[in-house]
C-alpha cells in the first residue's frame, strides 16, 4: 500500500527485480546451446519491430508465427537444460554456489592443469586439454568418452599416457569437471599455421576459431607447451607462463554482487 503512493520507488524496485531475474537466467544458460537460441530470438524480435515500423504485414505475420511456435520448440529442444534449472531451484542453488566453493574449484582447476602439464612436458607426453568458457562444448563432448569426473593432475596424466584407450583426442573440461576424454575437435584450415605443427595444434586452433574455449597443448615431439584462445596461439610457454595465463583467464570473482557480470578471459 505504501509503495502505491511512491510510483518512482515501485518502478525502480520492479526494474531491479526484472533485471536480477534476467541476469540469473543468463548465468543459467551460459555455456549451453540455449545461448545461440537466445541470440536467434533476439534477431527475430528485432525483425518484428522493424516490420511493424515499416508496415511489412507479411513479414510481421511470419515472425508472429515463429514466436508463437518457437516457445513450444524451445521447451522440447532444451528440456534437459530446463530440467536442470528446476532441479537447482529445488535445491536452492538457483542463485549460485558459495563464493568460497567457486574459488576452491578455480584453484583446483588451475593447479591440476599446471602440475599435469609440467609432468607431461618434461616426459614429452602429448596432451590436448580444452576448457569451456562461455560457449558450450556439448557437441564436442558427445564425440568423446563421457567421464563427468572431478579434475585432478593424476587423472589428467593417466588419460594421456601413451597406448592407453583414452590418450588420443582431447580432454574437455566443463564446469570444473572432466566432461569427456578422447574427444574430437575440428581441425583448423588456416594457412597461417606452421607446417611443423601437428594435429593437436591444428585441433586446438580449430576449436578456438569456433568457440571461446581455452585449449592447452603439450607437444609429443618437443614437450613444448602452447595455448589457443579466440583464434590466437601462444607457443613455447613455461609452466609459470601457463599458470599466469590460466589465472588471468579464469580470474577470481570480485565482490559477490549481481550488479556485475562475470568477466571473460583476457588475451595475453
Amino acid at each position: 500500500m505504501l509503495l502505491s503512493h511512491l510510483p518512482g520507488v515501485a518502478g525502480i524496485i520492479d526494474i531491479i527485480v526484472v533485471w536480477f531475474v534476467i541476469y540469473k537466467i543468463i548465468l543459467l544458460v551460459r555455456g549451453t546451446k540455449a545461448v545461440q537460441l537466445l541470440k536467434g530470438i533476439l534477431i527475430i524480435v528485432i525483425v518484428k519491430l522493424l516490420s511493424n515500423f515499416f508496415d511489412l504485414k507479411t513479414i510481421e505475420w511470419l515472425v508472429d508465427q515463429a514466436l508463437t511456435w518457437g516457445f513450444l520448440a524451445f521447451i522440447i529442444i532444451f528440456q534437459p537444460e530446463l530440467r536442470r534449472a528446476l532441479e537447482q531451484m529445488g535445491r536452492g542453488n538457483i542463485f549460485g554456489r558459495k563464493r568460497s566453493q567457486a574459488e576452491k574449484e578455480r584453484l583446483n582447476l588451475i593447479g591440476s592443469i599446471e602440475n599435469a602439464v609440467a609432468y607431461m612436458a618434461k616426459r614429452r607426453i602429448g596432451a590436448l586439454i580444452s576448457i569451456e568458457r562461455t560457449t558450450g562444448l556439448d557437441d564436442y563432448v558427445e564425440t568423446g568418452i563421457s567421464m563427468d569426473a572431478n579434475i585432478s593432475e593424476q587423472l589428467l596424466i593417466n588419460i594421456f599416457i601413451p597406448n592407453t584407450p583414452l590418450h588420443d583426442g582431447a580432454v574437455i573440461i566443463q564446469q570444473n569437471k572432466i566432461a569427456a576424454a578422447a574427444g574430437y575437435l575440428p581441425l583448423s584450415e588456416s594457412p597461417l599455421i606452421s607446417k611443423s605443427l601437428g594435429t593437436r595444434h591444428r585441433a586446438a586452433m580449430g576449436i578456438s576459431e569456433v568457440t571461446d574455449a581455452l585449449t592447452v597443448i603439450v607437444s609429443e615431439e618437443t614437450g613444448g607447451i602452447s595455448t589457443t584462445m579466440d583464434g590466437e596461439m601462444q607457443q613455447e610457454l613455461s609452466v609459470a607462463d601457463l599458470r599466469h595465463y590460466l589465472e588471468r583467464t579464469f580470474e577470481a570473482p570480485t565482490k559477490e554482487s549481481f550488479w556485475k557480470f562475470p568477466k571473460r578471459g583476457r588475451k595475453k
